[in-house]
């Protein structure tokens, strides 16, 4: 049995938000002794991506916030995006982050596909919205970077919540947090591979 290490990215722009909230109560679900490591994506410097596929720039890490995240991602077996859900989607931190796995797909001595092929991505966000529907283009943004990469995707955990602790009152959302990281991850597919 591989022992996993789950890493959470908090992406809200506050910090002990509704999102951070729900993740960390599904996280307390985990067995004792699992590695847990949270970064906060807006405490981290990561410059905006710069596309230099077709350029004669090089795809070299640069030190610092960037070199830690791709770090942190190589290691972890379990990846959990905790973005709140901004204008229907992930929040700026965590796009900022997703644009550069782009970046490390071309990154010298590293083989980012290949390591995260296999691996899971989950997703957990709070919304202001009681209609789960309207945070679908979230899920599909990670649902298809992990299908694009070969991973399993774990789902989104949805949580209802606006001002501060509101989602702790959300009791469907407390109690799927419960067992959320226990149900199986299926690979994740383009829709067009079914």
């Amino acid at each position: 049995m591989t022992t996993r290490s789950f890493l959470f990215l908090l992406g809200s722009t506050r910090a002990d938000g509704n999102t951070e909230a729900l993740a960390r109560a599904a996280a307390e679900q985990l067995p004792s002794g699992t590695e847990q490591r949270w970064l906060r994506l807006a405490e981290l410097e990561l410059p905006d991506y710069a596309d230099v596929r077709h350029g004669s720039g090089g795809a070299e890490v640069a030190p610092g916030a960037e070199r830690l995240l791709l770090d942190a991602t190589l290691a972890a077996t379990d990846l959990v995006i905790a973005s709140p859900l901004y204008w229907y989607s992930v929040s700026t931190p965590t796009k900022r982050y997703l644009d550069h796995w782009s970046r490390w797909l071309r990154t010298p001595g590293h083989d980012f596909r290949a390591t995260m092929a296999g691996r899971t991505l989950w997703g957990v966000t709070a919304m202001a919205h009681a209609e789960q529907e309207v945070a679908r283009p979230l899920e599909l943004t990670l649902h298809h970077s992990a299908a694009y990469l070969k991973m399993h995707f774990g789902g989104v955990l949805l949580g209802n919540g606006s001002a501060p602790g509101q989602v702790l009152a959300d009791t469907g959302a407390l109690t799927r947090a419960k067992t959320f990281f226990a149900r199986p991850a299926p690979l994740a597919r383009f829709p067009y591979e079914q």
